[in-house]
């Protein structure tokens, strides 16, 4: 599903980035201004935050909007979103750094951590899923918000990672493995809820939660310090009050909150933020700001430091579903998010090389390795924040006055 389809310590901080200096950043100014500016004048974005990163510099930085129409509040740049699938990047990080401590290998089996995790086909066999298969997306499993009304997923309440099912992690993966896979794993690409099913993998491997491991291994060592699984009381004020996309203009969410998006059914639950009970959910479930995004993206796109080493940002890189149906022309896999093989088969301006993807809520975000640009989009607004003319102009005018 591409993005267009739906969708440190203070001293790590300030090696980032340097204040905004470019000869071009005016025409950036100009051009990125015009698309979050016609986006709430046509009422399809309520609030943003937009930054851009070009080779280790802050090139723009914008809070645009409101946090809270209803209540007049101006977006702030550390507003709290709801990061939906922008969770999943830093999970996968997470797990990558630990497959550097040697703790478990891309190649294990997920029986070898999950003993009771075994997924059949569709004739009764039950085949290996490895890994890099949950990262990669190929390891046969679903979204619930990708079937129909009766599917099978449906039947068997399993949790999207961002709707009010009542599961914890040890039932929503005992549920994910009573259903059959809808292909045999390695064969195909289709994106799905592999992550939560790694998060379950790193719980067990370490023998701790998963909210305390990703803390430990990438939040605090990056100074993320917004990011979480569940919003704290004391920043519960910086959170972005979630709305979508209404046939007449934007409208805040309700508790459960349905949209139909293209043939997808999503049901949202905006309170699951502040659930402490809710299961943590590696693919959807993560709570963070802006800026924090930005730093695990730039930390990645420089190499990973001081979280990962060069040789598995590479890999991340790498297109791992070559080959493989599932996506759409020009356009691959990594381990992370979506690559681009062919800017001209995907239709982007963007490298080949570049990895990028979004999130339900309303986000999109890209790393440019060739061209060393980073751009994190979040806003409060689902679908158009994630999906269409919003993020593909943002992409458009970043392009447009950085490379030209």
């Amino acid at each position: 599903m591409s993005r267009t389809a739906l969708i440190a310590t203070t001293a790590l901080a300030c090696a980032l980035f340097s204040p905004v200096s470019h000869a071009d950043s005016a025409a950036l100014k100009q051009k990125v201004d015009a698309v979050v500016d016609q986006a709430i004048a046509d009422n399809r974005i309520v609030g943003a935050v937009v930054l851009i990163a070009q080779d280790g510099k802050l090139v723009y930085q914008r809070a645009a909007g409101l946090v809270d129409k209803e209540n007049k509040k101006p977006m702030p740049v550390d507003a709290l979103f709801r990061l939906s699938s922008v969770s999943k990047p830093i999970v996968i990080v997470t797990a990558l750094a630990l497959v550097e401590r040697k703790q478990f290998s891309l190649d294990d089996p997920v029986t070898k951590w999950l003993p009771d995790f075994k997924p059949k086909l569709a004739d009764g066999t039950t085949p290996t899923i490895t890994i890099r298969q949950l990262l990669a997306h190929t390891a046969g499993l679903g979204y619930k918000f990708t079937e129909a009304a009766d599917g099978p997923y449906h039947q068997a309440k399993i949790s999207d990672g961002f709707d009010g099912v009542k599961v914890d992690l040890a039932e929503e993966t005992r549920r994910l493995a009573s259903q059959p896979l809808y292909f045999a794993p390695g064969t195909e690409w289709r994106y799905s809820l592999s992550i939560d099913v790694l998060g379950a993998v790193i719980e067990r491997v370490t023998g701790k939660p998963l909210a305390t491991v990703v803390a430990d291994v990438v939040t605090r060592p990056l100074g993320m310090k917004g990011t979480s699984f569940v919003v704290d009381r004391a920043q519960a004020g910086r959170v972005a009050k979630a709305y979508y996309n209404a046939p007449a203009g934007t409208a805040p969410m309700a508790d459960p909150q349905v949209i139909t998006f293209g043939s997808m059914t999503l049901e949202y639950s905006p309170s699951r933020a502040f659930n402490p009970t809710a299961y943590p959910s590696a693919g959807a479930g993560m709570i963070g700001s802006a800026p924090d995004v930005m730093k695990l993206l730039e930390a990645v796109r420089k190499g990973g430091a001081p979280i990962l080493g060069k040789a598995t940002t590479d890999e991340m890189f790498r297109n791992q579903i070559a080959g493989l149906p599932g996506m759409q022309p020009g356009t691959g896999f990594g381990l992370g998010g979506a690559l681009v093989v062919d800017p001209v088969a995907s239709k982007t301006p963007m490298s080949a090389g570049t990895m990028y993807w979004g999130g339900v809520y309303g986000h999109s975000w890209s790393v440019d390795p060739v061209k060393k640009i980073t751009i994190v989009a979040l806003t409060n607004t689902a679908p158009d924040g994630m999906a269409g003319k919003f993020p593909d102009g943002i992409c458009g005018a970043v392009y447009a006055a950085l490379t030209n």
